[in-house]
């Protein structure tokens, strides 16, 4: 990275770990709690931790209804639809280690969308790597979809991908100007209102506010909705983005690895494969051809 300097690095390997861990977080919480409601709390408690730092700061809020609109319509894709497809996922059997993998598609997935949005055209060398990756895709899965039912935790997995993916170029495009303070006020806000009739009606369980629950609540949203994304941003700010969407690259594996400690899940040959298919198909994708400054700023929201 920029700078090359050993607090960078630490900066960056930090990073990668605790985003690594929301995939864990979210599987050794969800035992007590349904998906929809654990992710409820979590929006409220967020909600409310930033708009004390928002006041005590005396951030800017945004003034023209639109801009609160478009903040809204973001923060339902990046956090609803996203964190709302990994939980489900998970919750309905998905492997933490499988769940970050299929979302690591992401980059791919935003750069072609981008170049749709834009009119830009797509390499050969972009599509080769399109088909690696979907071909990775299956070879992580295949195991998942010999039942019918398995869909249950697949489908939610493919809405979160694309959820984040068309959510960052979104906020991207219409939301970036917003504070970032407020701007997670509303964003949070906007989730947990969307999402308690949804846990009312569509979750008859209850919380059980054990010590393990309690910890993979406060881990999420101290760790992961505060301090992850904040330190994201210093990656940013310091001349990281040239190299931050690699450190998401590196995601998929660390969190497998986490996964195989904490909770025995294992990958066999053809899956690790499917894994390095999918890192090989990624680069391809990053590296077709030059890209027009309107795309780059496009792709950078994912970084």
């Amino acid at each position: 990275m920029r700078g090359n300097t050993s607090l960078t690095r630490i900066s960056a390997a930090l990073f990668v770990v605790l985003w690594s861990t929301g995939f864990v977080a979210a599987k050794y919480g969800l035992p007590y709690a349904p998906p929809l409601a654990f992710l409820l709390v979590r929006f409220s408690l967020v909600a409310v931790l930033m708009t004390i730092v928002a006041l005590a700061t005396r951030a800017p809020w945004p003034t023209r209804p639109r801009d609160v609109l478009h903040v809204v319509v973001a923060a339902w894709l990046v956090h609803g639809v996203y964190l709302g497809g990994v939980f489900v996922s998970i919750a309905h059997g998905m492997p933490a280690g499988t769940s970050a993998m299929l979302v690591g598609l992401q980059p791919i997935v935003t750069v072609f969308l981008a170049r749709l949005w834009l009119d830009e055209s797509i390499s050969v060398r972009q599509w080769l790597g399109l088909l690696l990756g979907l071909g990775g895709v299956y070879l992580v899965v295949r195991h998942r979809i010999a039942l019918d039912h398995d869909l249950v935790s697949l489908l939610p997995i493919v809405a979160a991908l694309f959820g984040i993916s068309v959510g960052t170029l979104y906020q991207k495009r219409h939301a970036a100007h917003v504070d970032l303070r407020t701007g997670a006020v509303i964003q949070f806000t906007a989730c947990a209102l969307i999402y308690a009739p949804l846990a009312a009606l569509l979750e008859p369980g209850e919380i059980a506010w054990t010590h393990e629950f309690v910890f993979a609540l406060g881990w999420s949203v101290l760790v992961l909705s505060v301090g992850a994304i904040n330190l994201l941003y210093v990656l940013l700010r310091h001349g990281a983005a040239a190299d931050v969407a690699r450190l998401f690259y590196l995601v998929p594996p660390v969190t497998a690895l986490m996964a195989l400690v904490l909770f025995g899940e294992r990958l066999d040959a053809l899956a690790l494969a499917g894994m390095a298919l999918i890192a090989i198909a990624v680069a391809l994708a990053r590296r077709g051809g030059a890209v027009s400054p309107s795309l780059r700023k496009a792709v950078r929201a994912v970084r």
